[in-house]
């Protein structure tokens, strides 16, 4: 898979103000901004994630996704302190 593809599917799956995906072959990493995290756990915030490219997941497409999910006002702080 490539990094737009792993981006097309979160993005079809999510409201996201704002996302980037890096990595190649079956390895990536994902920072997503969405107004959907907002209430949530960070565990509840990444099955979100997840559940957007598990099909991916399950055959073999993705090996491996961390993930750094944010709300809008948490993405503000964190970029400021540049994390993320």
């Amino acid at each position: 898979m490539t990094t737009d593809e792993v981006k097309a599917l979160i993005e079809k799956g999510m409201n996201t103000q704002e996302i980037k995906v890096t990595g190649d072959g079956s390895m990536f990493d994902v920072l997503v901004v969405s107004e959907q995290f907002e209430g949530l756990t960070p565990v509840k915030k990444q099955q979100l994630v997840y559940a957007t490219v598990n099909p991916r997941i399950t055959s073999g497409g993705i090996h491996a996704l961390t993930i750094k999910a944010y709300t809008p006002a948490e993405w503000s702080t964190a970029s400021k302190l540049q994390i993320g």
